[in-house]
C-alpha cells in the first residue's frame, strides 16, 4: 500500500490573478476538490466533491507547478483548508516558489503561506482564529446587504490586512454600482473586479 502524499486536484493551470491584491500576477493556479461550504452562486460546483476528481502525488504537483515556470502558486478550489496542506506548501517552498491561499476560513488553516486570502461565506462560518491570518479579506456581494456584512468581518482581520468588495460576477453590473457608492465613503475599502473573466482568460 503506497503511503505517498496526494491531494484530490481538479484543475491545475498557468494564468494571472485575476482577483484582489495580486491582480496581474503570472501565477499557477491549483484547484482542488472538495467543499462543504455550499455558496449558492458558486461557479465552480463540480469541485464540490472531492472524489470527483484524481488524487494526484505530492511530487506531480510540484512537478507542474515548476514547469510552469510561474512563481507563485495559487492554492484555491473548492475549500482547500479541507485537505491538510502543509506538506503542499513545504514542498512547493522547497522549490523556490510562492505560496498563495484562497480560503473560506470554515477550516482550521494549515500549511505555510507567503499571502492568505480570506474570503468568508454566509454559507458556513468562518472560524475565529483565521481572521488574523488574513492577508488579504475579500467578500463577495451578491445583495446590497454584503457589504454592511463584509464590515463586520473586516473588524476581526488585522489592521494591515487589505479590504476588498468583489461583485458576484451575474450581479455585476448592479453590484459595482452598489460597491462604488458604498466604498466612497469608507476609507480602506477598494473594488476587485475580476479581470480574468473580462479578457477572457482561466
Amino acid at each position: 500500500m503506497s503511503d505517498a502524499i496526494t491531494y484530490p486536484v481538479m484543475e491545475a493551470f498557468a494564468t494571472v490573478q485575476g482577483e484582489g491584491a495580486h491582480v496581474g500576477t503570472p501565477s499557477w493556479f491549483l484547484r482542488l476538490g472538495g467543499c462543504d461550504v455550499g455558496c449558492v452562486w458558486c461557479d465552480v460546483k463540480e469541485s464540490w466533491d472531492a472524489d470527483a476528481h484524481p488524487r494526484l502525488e505530492l511530487e506531480s504537483i510540484v512537478a507542474g507547478a515548476v514547469e510552469s515556470g510561474r512563481k507563485v502558486v495559487v492554492v484555491t478550489g473548492g475549500e482547500p483548508a479541507m485537505h491538510n496542506l502543509a506538506p503542499l506548501t513545504e514542498a512547493l517552498k522547497s522549490a523556490g516558489l510562492k505560496t498563495h491561499i484562497e480560503t473560506s476560513g470554515a477550516h482550521p488553516l494549515t500549511g505555510d503561506w507567503d499571502w492568505i486570502t480570506l474570503s468568508p461565506k454566509k454559507f458556513k462560518a468562518c472560524r475565529e482564529d483565521v481572521y488574523p491570518l488574513a492577508d488579504e479579506l475579500k467578500a463577495i456581494v451578491f445583495h446590497r446587504s454584503d457589504m454592511d456584512w463584509a464590515a463586520e468581518h473586516a473588524s476581526k482581520v488585522r489592521p494591515d490586512c487589505a479590504l476588498f468588495l468583489q461583485p458576484e460576477w451575474d450581479k455585476r453590473d448592479d453590484a459595482t454600482f452598489w460597491i462604488l457608492s458604498w466604498i466612497a465613503g469608507r476609507p480602506g475599502w477598494r473594488i476587485s473586479l475580476q479581470t480574468h473573466k473580462y479578457i477572457g482568460i482561466p
